[in-house]
């Protein structure tokens, strides 16, 4: 999780100790060469998500810098935020569940709670697109730096904010995997 969110921390901080958005975008360029290589080397494969998230803050940012045109790292996040949002709520759609799929070696659910979290997880990733383009179209590239910031907060929240789910229905099916307790024996 840590490498995953580097990319963006350095563009937030490389854009708070330089006060330059180019910098910044820099940063988050080399940040995401540094996290994709460091997953690599770590776990001998890129995990899909950090993959095609670092892959395109690569693409976005080269872009940005290549053509002197913030609104391409801008974009990135509307971009990737959206695709999450679509591939969770279209594995649905198609009766699959793909939170589960990515998820499930670490949680043991019920079908009905991935599906709850799967449906919480894409609202949040639409609505994080949706509020990152209304800031890119409509806000300067300093208030865009502070709003990138705020999101790592606000997912970090998010996340923390779903343990009880978790807990309550990770509880639920471990009390239904126990064996009921012995009847006791009336002839004793």
């Amino acid at each position: 999780m840590f490498i995953d969110g580097a990319p963006a921390v350095a563009f937030v901080g490389g854009y708070l100790i330089t006060r330059d958005f180019r910098l910044a975008t820099w940063c988050v360029v080399i940040g995401s060469a540094i996290s994709l290589l460091v997953g690599l080397l770590s776990e001998r494969r890129l995990a899909p998500l950090p993959a095609v998230s670092g892959v395109l803050a690569l693409i976005f940012g080269s872009l940005s810098l290549a053509l002197k045109d913030n609104d391409w790292i801008k974009m990135k996040m509307t971009i990737v935020d959206g695709l999450l949002g679509a591939a969770l709520f279209g594995g649905l759609a198609l009766g699959k569940n793909p939170l589960k799929a990515i998820l499930g070696g670490a949680f043991t659910l019920p079908d009905r709670a991935w599906r709850t979290l799967t449906l919480r997880y894409g609202a949040f990733w639409w609505l994080c697109a949706g509020a990152n383009e209304w800031v890119r179209r409509t806000q300067s590239d300093h208030v865009f730096v502070y709003f990138r910031g705020a999101i790592i907060v606000v997912a970090i929240v998010f996340a923390f904010a779903q343990t009880p789910f978790l807990l309550r229905h990770h509880v639920h099916l471990a009390r239904a995997a126990e064996p009921p307790p012995p009847e006791p024996n009336p002839h004793t």
